[in-house]
């Protein structure tokens, strides 16, 4: 008999169809899977979860005795309880490095299309408002040789940090736990405190993981050490940032523009008050969003619920500790 795997929200295509042959699959959508009389049933039997953003916490874990494995089409795992699915043996997994080069280039796009103000500006020539070469008030800023501060030297920022410096000759400061001597000596890049990288920073990019450490960790005082003219990306997670101050920090210039792909609420608020400032560029969390990452993320997390499924340790655990347990 296959063994019951719930896919949810999504798994490209043709990861897809070799999950279905190898397992009982349904495939539950993300907005609706709790309101669906079949997914309370199958969630009692099942052994593997594979999918983005799957509640793993403790009321939905309750109704899942005969789970093994959850296995997550991300590299972040914030939607895990990783002590809940430890004390459960549970195990838990994400699948990084695959979409490291992916989300460095949006990061990039991002920075570049918020200072250069491209969609604002795409929307003045396709309605027609062209009349006449550009004035200032419709000028951007510079990215090359400028300041970057990135809040996260992971395996993202590293390569954040390689194109920024080796491509636009930008210098590099950084903000981590701990310091990075390989980004220090490939990219001259400066470990600091948080402060010192605000107050000295030209651009701002955010790609922390969100933990109970990062919740909010940008919010009123931190967009006030900030330069007039910074300009804030944010790549990691909407809840690292304290929306209503950023908002807050716009209205009152204390910052000139962000640059955004995630948000406190996913999909945003249509009335969200960012979507309406021209100085904000706002993106539909598209990090990993192209066709080529999606399908190894998922060949990945198969790999990865695969393992798990089988009694094997996969190469992705996000609680180790639960290994050690069995």
């Amino acid at each position: 008999m296959k063994k019951k795997v719930i896919i949810y929200d999504r798994i490209e295509e043709p990861v897809l169809s070799t999950l279905k042959e190898e397992f009982d699959v349904q495939i539950f959508k993300e907005q609706d899977a709790h309101k669906d009389p079949d997914f309370l049933p199958f969630l009692q039997e099942t052994e593997g979860i594979i999918g983005l953003d799957f509640p793993g916490k403790s009321d939905v874990l309750d109704q899942a005795p005969n789970l093994k494995i959850i296995s997550n089409v991300s590299v972040g795992y914030n939607n895990l309880d990783t002590k809940e699915l430890t004390k459960r043996n549970i195990m838990g997994t994400n699948t990084p490095d695959v979409l490291t080069d992916t989300v460095a280039d949006m990061a990039m796009g991002l920075m570049l299309s918020t200072a250069r103000r491209m969609p604002e500006l795409d929307q003045y020539v396709k309605q027609g408002r062209w009349k006449e070469a550009v004035t200032t008030e419709l000028f951007g800023a510079d990215v090359h040789h400028k300041t970057l501060g990135i809040i996260g030297m992971g395996r993202i920022g590293k390569a954040i940090a390689q194109r920024a410096h080796l491509g636009f000759n930008m210098d590099i400061l950084y903000h981590s736990r701990t310091p990075k001597p390989d980004a220090e000596e490939q990219f001259n890049a400066l470990h600091m405190n948080l402060e010192n990288l605000l107050r000295s920073s030209d651009y701002v990019c955010l790609i922390t993981p969100l933990t109970d450490e990062t919740k909010g960790m940008i919010g009123e005082k931190e967009f006030q050490i900030m330069k007039p003219s910074a300009i804030f990306i944010n790549v990691s997670r909407g809840s690292t940032v304290v929306e209503a101050d950023l908002i807050e920090a716009l209205k009152n210039e204390e910052i000139a523009a962000a640059g955004l792909d995630v948000y406190v609420e996913e999909p945003v608020d249509p009335d969200n008050e960012l979507l309406k400032m021209d100085n904000v560029v706002t993106l539909p969390h598209i990090g990993s969003a192209t066709l080529e990452t999606e399908i190894k993320m998922a060949e990945l997390a198969a790999k990865n619920l695969r393992a798990g499924l089988n009694g094997e340790k996969p190469g992705n655990l996000v609680n180790p500790e639960v290994w050690k347990k069995e």
